[in-house]
């Protein structure tokens, strides 16, 4: 882990503890009201931890795992203090990250087999799709990757618009039809595209509709099988992007679209401003899917690679 730290730098580090700062302000005042009084872990206290962990939109199942956990831990030591609580809670939320996650990311990178690498985004409309999708391409285009994005989300002229302002402000190709086109052709034209220009990523937006989960998913559905007459086992990346910002209602937009396609990776945005930071913590283990970037601001830098550690130590940090 020290050496994780020299790497992952301290400006990354700041940005990660100012982005939670209202989760982690949050969660520790509901903490103090929990153990005022009391200097055991004891049946009231672990009770009073569920209501704290269950209100910082940490997720009931994930919630319950959690308090397993510390019990096991209390009935084998016999006594816990009070003040050893929260560095329990932190290796045990710690604990079930790593379930979920097994290597540790630090830059972003893409397989090296796989060229070009492509990573299709779902999400509904409003969670930061777009800016993510943007800050991801200037992100692989800093570590000397060639990007070319796909504008499938015909549904909506904004869509297809806001990506453009993406690919002129990163300065990198993009592929789109206009509004009302086939996305599944969109991103046929994609791909066609950066197999001709020997591209190492491509990024391909889609629609974020959920009113009709049906047609969504055959939606979702056709992209993959046309993407796949271009280049084969593709997409290698389904990416859901989620508004950390809705709390239990990012839950429910998982739950959604893990039905209507499948969903490999995830990204959750807005955790800045926000106290709903436990969110994070809750989706990763319930469906069991990594969370692959977070985004702590709104500068173009401020979508960070997620890592379990220095978050868990960002959310935990006295």
């Amino acid at each position: 882990m020290s050496l994780f730290k020299n790497i992952f730098s301290s400006k990354k580090k700041e940005t990660l503890d100012k982005g939670l700062e209202k989760s982690k302000t949050t969660f520790f005042s509901k903490m103090t009201k929990a153990v005022a009084g009391k200097s055991k872990v004891d049946d009231d206290v672990l009770d009073n931890l569920e209501e704290v962990l269950v209100s910082s939109d940490v997720g009931v199942g994930t919630t319950l795992k959690v308090i397993e956990r510390i019990e096991a831990r209390v009935s084998k030591d016999k006594y816990v203090g009070t003040d050893e609580l929260n560095a329990i809670l932190r290796e045990e939320i710690a604990g079930l990250l790593s379930e979920t996650h097994l290597g540790e990311a630090v830059e972003f990178s893409i397989p090296e087999d796989k060229k070009p690498y492509v990573i299709m985004v779902v999400g509904v409309n409003g969670v930061g799709k777009t800016t993510t999708i943007g800050k991801l391409a200037y992100q692989f285009k800093k570590q000397g990757l060639k990007v070319v994005l796909g504008a499938a989300d015909t549904f909506r002229a904004a869509a297809i618009d806001q990506l453009q302002v993406w690919a002129d402000r990163v300065d990198i190709p993009i592929v789109k039809q206009s509004m009302g086109s086939d996305p599944a052709s969109v991103a046929f034209d994609t791909l066609s595209s950066a197999l001709t220009q020997d591209a190492d990523v491509v990024i391909i937006d889609t629609a974020g509709r959920l009113h009709n989960k049906i047609n969504l998913m055959n939606e979702l559905s056709k992209i993959k099988r046309v993407m796949q007459k271009v280049v084969d086992d593709t997409p290698h990346d389904v990416l859901l992007v989620l508004d950390g910002s809705t709390g239990q209602n990012a839950f429910e937009q998982a739950k959604q679209f893990t039905k209507a396609t499948e969903v490999t990776s995830l990204a959750v945005t807005k955790l800045d401003g926000t106290a709903k930071g436990g969110v994070v913590i809750g989706i990763s283990d319930q469906f069991q899917i990594p969370v692959k970037y977070i985004g702590v601001g709104e500068g173009i830098e401020d979508l960070q690679v997620f890592n379990k550690h220095e978050f868990v130590d960002s959310f935990f940090k006295v």
